[in-house]
Protein backbone atom coordinates (compact mmCIF):
# COMPACT_ATOMS: atom_id res chain seq x y z
CA UNK A 1 0.00 0.00 0.00
CA UNK A 2 1.01 3.77 -0.94
CA UNK A 3 1.12 5.91 1.78
CA UNK A 4 -1.35 9.09 1.45
CA UNK A 5 -1.14 12.16 -1.05
CA UNK A 6 -2.64 15.62 -0.08
CA UNK A 7 -5.35 16.06 -3.02
CA UNK A 8 -7.63 18.69 -2.62
CA UNK A 9 -10.98 19.54 -3.96
CA UNK A 10 -9.33 21.75 -6.40
CA UNK A 11 -6.42 19.64 -7.10
CA UNK A 12 -9.06 17.36 -8.36
CA UNK A 13 -10.88 20.16 -10.35
CA UNK A 14 -7.47 20.87 -12.09
CA UNK A 15 -6.68 17.39 -13.32
CA UNK A 16 -10.48 16.57 -14.33
CA UNK A 17 -10.51 19.63 -16.48
CA UNK A 18 -7.28 18.67 -18.33
CA UNK A 19 -8.76 14.95 -18.61
CA UNK A 20 -12.02 16.65 -20.36
CA UNK A 21 -9.97 19.03 -22.34
CA UNK A 22 -7.81 16.00 -23.50
CA UNK A 23 -10.65 13.80 -24.14
CA UNK A 24 -12.99 16.56 -26.03
CA UNK A 25 -10.38 16.38 -28.82
CA UNK A 26 -10.95 12.68 -29.62
CA UNK A 27 -15.11 12.83 -28.79
CA UNK A 28 -15.22 13.60 -33.19
CA UNK A 29 -14.02 10.30 -33.92
CA UNK A 30 -16.68 8.80 -31.38
CA UNK A 31 -19.69 10.63 -33.00
CA UNK A 32 -18.25 9.64 -36.25
CA UNK A 33 -18.99 6.21 -35.78
CA UNK A 34 -21.91 6.53 -33.67
CA UNK A 35 -23.56 10.02 -34.14
CA UNK A 36 -26.52 9.31 -32.22
CA UNK A 37 -24.85 8.01 -29.07
CA UNK A 38 -24.48 10.88 -26.72
CA UNK A 39 -22.89 9.22 -23.54
CA UNK A 40 -19.53 10.15 -24.41
CA UNK A 41 -20.45 13.40 -24.92
CA UNK A 42 -22.53 13.57 -21.78
CA UNK A 43 -19.07 11.94 -19.77
CA UNK A 44 -17.27 15.07 -20.74
CA UNK A 45 -20.11 17.40 -20.34
CA UNK A 46 -19.87 15.98 -15.94
CA UNK A 47 -16.25 15.89 -16.14
CA UNK A 48 -16.36 20.10 -17.14
CA UNK A 49 -19.28 20.98 -14.92
CA UNK A 50 -17.13 19.29 -11.92
CA UNK A 51 -14.05 20.95 -12.84
CA UNK A 52 -15.88 24.42 -13.11
CA UNK A 53 -17.04 24.30 -9.82
CA UNK A 54 -19.93 21.30 -9.64
CA UNK A 55 -20.33 18.47 -6.98
CA UNK A 56 -18.52 15.29 -7.23
CA UNK A 57 -21.07 12.73 -6.76
CA UNK A 58 -23.53 10.55 -8.09
CA UNK A 59 -23.43 11.42 -11.71
CA UNK A 60 -19.85 11.92 -12.59
CA UNK A 61 -19.65 7.82 -11.99
CA UNK A 62 -22.75 7.01 -13.96
CA UNK A 63 -21.34 8.85 -17.17
CA UNK A 64 -18.43 7.41 -16.42
CA UNK A 65 -19.96 3.82 -16.37
CA UNK A 66 -22.13 4.85 -19.89
CA UNK A 67 -19.08 6.23 -21.51
CA UNK A 68 -17.20 2.43 -21.03
CA UNK A 69 -20.63 1.05 -21.82
CA UNK A 70 -20.76 3.14 -25.34
CA UNK A 71 -16.92 2.00 -26.09
CA UNK A 72 -18.55 -1.31 -26.25
CA UNK A 73 -21.33 -0.24 -28.88
CA UNK A 74 -18.29 0.23 -31.21
CA UNK A 75 -16.86 -1.92 -33.69
CA UNK A 76 -13.36 0.01 -34.46
CA UNK A 77 -10.61 0.34 -31.85
CA UNK A 78 -10.50 4.02 -32.96
CA UNK A 79 -13.68 5.21 -31.75
CA UNK A 80 -13.69 2.61 -28.47
CA UNK A 81 -10.41 4.73 -27.37
CA UNK A 82 -12.19 7.61 -28.03
CA UNK A 83 -15.40 6.95 -25.71
CA UNK A 84 -12.80 5.15 -23.43
CA UNK A 85 -10.91 8.59 -23.20
CA UNK A 86 -14.30 10.42 -22.31
CA UNK A 87 -15.11 7.42 -19.49
CA UNK A 88 -11.46 8.61 -18.20
CA UNK A 89 -12.44 12.28 -18.00
CA UNK A 90 -15.11 11.90 -16.01
CA UNK A 91 -13.50 9.13 -13.48
CA UNK A 92 -10.42 12.09 -13.12
CA UNK A 93 -12.26 13.64 -10.87
CA UNK A 94 -12.05 10.08 -8.50
CA UNK A 95 -8.07 10.49 -8.78
CA UNK A 96 -7.50 8.56 -4.89
CA UNK A 97 -4.70 10.66 -2.58
CA UNK A 98 -2.85 7.11 -2.76
CA UNK A 99 0.82 7.06 -3.71
CA UNK A 100 0.55 4.46 -5.93
CA UNK A 101 2.23 4.86 -9.44
CA UNK A 102 -1.12 3.66 -10.84
CA UNK A 103 -2.98 6.41 -9.66
CA UNK A 104 -1.32 8.09 -12.52
CA UNK A 105 -3.57 6.81 -15.22
CA UNK A 106 -6.67 8.69 -13.67
CA UNK A 107 -4.15 12.78 -14.71
CA UNK A 108 -2.85 11.07 -18.13
CA UNK A 109 -5.40 8.21 -18.44
CA UNK A 110 -7.62 10.69 -21.23
CA UNK A 111 -4.85 12.02 -22.88
CA UNK A 112 -3.27 8.42 -23.61
CA UNK A 113 -6.87 7.53 -25.11
CA UNK A 114 -7.49 10.52 -27.09
CA UNK A 115 -4.08 10.02 -28.47
CA UNK A 116 -4.40 6.45 -29.36
CA UNK A 117 -7.60 7.27 -31.27
CA UNK A 118 -5.91 9.24 -33.32
CA UNK A 119 -3.20 7.03 -33.85
CA UNK A 120 -5.56 4.24 -35.14
CA UNK A 121 -7.49 6.86 -37.13
CA UNK A 122 -4.32 7.09 -39.17
CA UNK A 123 -3.57 3.72 -39.76
CA UNK A 124 -2.20 2.62 -36.53
CA UNK A 125 0.92 5.71 -37.19
CA UNK A 126 2.52 6.05 -33.65
CA UNK A 127 4.26 9.33 -35.09
CA UNK A 128 0.73 10.51 -34.79
CA UNK A 129 0.07 9.66 -31.54
CA UNK A 130 3.55 11.15 -30.32
CA UNK A 131 2.73 14.30 -31.91
CA UNK A 132 -0.49 14.23 -30.13
CA UNK A 133 1.42 13.41 -26.70
CA UNK A 134 3.87 16.57 -27.40
CA UNK A 135 0.66 18.76 -28.19
CA UNK A 136 -1.35 17.71 -25.28
CA UNK A 137 2.02 18.38 -23.12
CA UNK A 138 1.51 22.38 -24.19
CA UNK A 139 -1.88 21.83 -22.53
CA UNK A 140 -0.84 21.04 -19.08
CA UNK A 141 -1.22 23.46 -16.33
CA UNK A 142 1.48 23.60 -13.53
CA UNK A 143 -1.54 22.65 -11.13
CA UNK A 144 -2.28 19.27 -13.25
CA UNK A 145 1.93 19.01 -13.34
CA UNK A 146 2.08 20.09 -9.36
CA UNK A 147 -0.38 16.88 -8.55
CA UNK A 148 0.84 14.51 -11.14
CA UNK A 149 5.17 14.95 -9.35
CA UNK A 150 3.02 14.14 -5.91
CA UNK A 151 2.56 10.84 -7.43
CA UNK A 152 5.41 7.84 -8.44
CA UNK A 153 6.16 7.73 -12.07
CA UNK A 154 3.68 5.77 -14.27
CA UNK A 155 4.36 2.38 -14.12
CA UNK A 156 5.10 -0.33 -16.76
CA UNK A 157 2.81 -2.85 -18.69
CA UNK A 158 -0.49 -1.45 -20.33
CA UNK A 159 0.28 -2.08 -23.57
CA UNK A 160 0.09 1.22 -25.97
CA UNK A 161 -2.04 3.29 -23.79
CA UNK A 162 0.39 2.10 -20.69
CA UNK A 163 3.69 3.87 -23.48
CA UNK A 164 1.38 7.09 -23.77
CA UNK A 165 0.87 7.49 -20.98
CA UNK A 166 5.09 6.53 -20.00
CA UNK A 167 5.67 9.09 -22.22
CA UNK A 168 3.41 12.58 -21.55
CA UNK A 169 4.63 11.47 -18.02
CA UNK A 170 7.88 11.62 -18.88
CA UNK A 171 7.58 14.92 -20.61
CA UNK A 172 6.29 16.47 -17.61
CA UNK A 173 8.45 15.70 -14.92
CA UNK A 174 11.67 17.73 -15.04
Amino acid sequence: MGSEIVLSVQDLRAVTGFAAECAEGALGIFEADLPDDTRPRDAIGAAWEFARGGERGKVLREVAWAALKAAKCTNSAAPREAAWAAMAAAGAAYLHPLAKSTQVKHILGAAAHAARAAELVADDDQSVGAEHIERTAQLVTPDVVDVLKRFPQAPSGGGRIGELIRTLDARLRP
